[in-house]
């Protein structure tokens, strides 16, 4: 199957649990992509062709066998190059820590693996996951940037080279380069996936996430990575939810929409705006738009807060053996950081529980709050990812977010609708956006 890469993950695990398909031939079709894109996407860290088939090969062998399988087995992944792997070095994408290796794999990574995943390599992430962007462009537009920080995750699977990628979102890290790239991205609640053996930017804000081309594959992907881990101090306690199957439940009524234009609404640009507003007028009467209260502009403020002195502790080390090899952006959040008064860090910490519930009123009335998910298409120029001031908000009150590809922008160019739930429902989330995926088509 020459055009295997264009199957999504579920349809690829489907298609070699029946034997239409093995693994060594959906994983060569995907080489064959990445070797036919990857000079001008730039994607990957880290890519070990033979080592991929060799995996691809040994994961044909167990299902010839008759071995039991699990629900990703012989599926090819992408993972951001912040998460530890046994097989592939973890560099954070700095060159302070290049050729670091480690014994075990993330958390995360273990269970996808477990699943049957095969790890295909390391996707490019901006340095220390923070702002300074790496060598990945945008796959529609390779003169315009893919988003970051997960920036070749979010571009591995708009151009076809896996199904499935590895995130983490710490401002705008998931729902952005989604937007820009065209792909699903999801950001589940904050704890419910282990951040072990992940790197640790902020405790506070940090949440691993996922890329796929579906609603159906990001479910899943996230299913399998959720439960309780004491390795995480912030895993929720929790039985392991269906979202797969939960997702594809239909709700017992139409979903109720709350169109949020949220505080960043004066950056969003003015084919965003006429794009959503097309977009609330389809929806009738099952979108009500909700204006926050005053209190929710200081988001920006608490948030920067935050993440600037949980990296001033968190990058210390990197900071004293290596000052001069970190971006000027990175610098200046450190110093930040540093200069920080405690008391101020804790205010910011009081206010992002606050906020989570004081959105719990919204949620009486609405299935989800709908939003952009970035200020309009992926901006020209490679020297930055773009402004994730549409995730902020969402990410500090470390709400679950999702976004769909949905929209167009002026140019042509992809254009994110955003999702949010309350902390918890990322089954309503997920549910829900199902259904305005059908809905849209059909409108269409």
């Amino acid at each position: 199957m020459e055009n295997a890469f264009t199957l999504s993950a579920l349809e690829a695990a489907h298609a070699i649990r029946e034997g239409q398909v093995s693994s060594e031939e959906l994983v060569q079709a995907c080489l064959n992509r990445i070797g036919e894109y990857e000079e001008t996407i730039g994607a990957w860290t880290h890519l070990n062709h033979e080592y991929a088939l060799e995996q691809a090969r040994e994961s044909d062998k167990v299902r010839l066998s008759g071995s039991a399988i699990g629900p990703l087995h012989g599926v090819p992944i992408g993972v951001k190059d912040i998460f530890d792997t046994r097989d592939y070095p973890t560099e954070y994408g700095t060159p302070l820590h290049q050729g670091r290796t480690t014994s075990a794999d993330a958390t995360a990574v273990a269970l996808l693996r477990q699943a049957g995943a095969i790890v295909m390599g390391k996707t490019v992430t901006t340095e220390f996951a923070v702002y300074a962007p790496g060598k990945t462009t945008n796959p529609h537009d390779a003169t315009r940037t893919p988003g970051g920080s997960s920036s070749g995750s979010a571009a591995a699977v708009a151009s076809f080279m896996v199904p499935l990628a590895l995130g983490t979102q710490t401002n705008g890290s998931i729902g952005r380069p989604a937007s820009y790239c065209g792909v699903v991205g999801y950001k589940p609640t904050f704890g419910m996936i282990s951040r072990n053996r992940v790197l640790r930017t902020s405790r506070s804000l940090d949440t691993v996430g996922v890329f796929a081309r579906t609603i159906d594959d990001v479910a899943l992907a996230a299913q399998l990575m959720c439960g309780f881990d004491e390795l995480d101090p912030d895993a929720r306690h929790q039985v392991r939810p269906d979202l797969l199957g939960l997702a594809n439940e239909a709700p017992l009524m139409p979903p109720r929409f709350a169109f949020v234009k949220s505080p960043a609404w004066d950056q969003a640009e003015s084919g965003t705006q006429e794009a959503f507003g097309e977009l609330v007028e389809a929806l009738g009467d099952r979108v009500e738009q909700v204006d926050l209260a005053s209190v929710y502009d200081e988001v920006f403020q608490w948030h920067r807060l935050v993440m600037d002195v949980e990296i001033a502790k968190n990058f210390a080390d990197d900071f004293k053996r290596g000052a001069d090899q970190i971006s000027p952006e990175l610098t200046e959040i450190f110093e930040r950081g540093k200069a920080a008064h405690g008391v101020d860090y804790s205010l910011a910490l009081d206010r992002q529980s606050l906020f989570a519930r004081g959105m719990d009123e919204i949620f009486e009335d609405f299935d989800v709050i709908l939003t952009p998910a970035a200020a309009g298409e992926a901006p020209v120029g490679l020297d930055n990812t773009g402004s994730p001031a549409f995730c902020t908000l969402w990410t500090f009150a470390q709400m679950p977010t999702i976004t769909l590809p949905l929209l167009q922008g002026e140019a042509g160019m992809p254009l994110g609708v955003q999702l949010v739930a309350q902390r918890g429902a990322d089954a309503q989330l997920l549910r829900t956006a199902k259904w305005l995926v059908k809905h849209i088509e059909t409108l269409a």
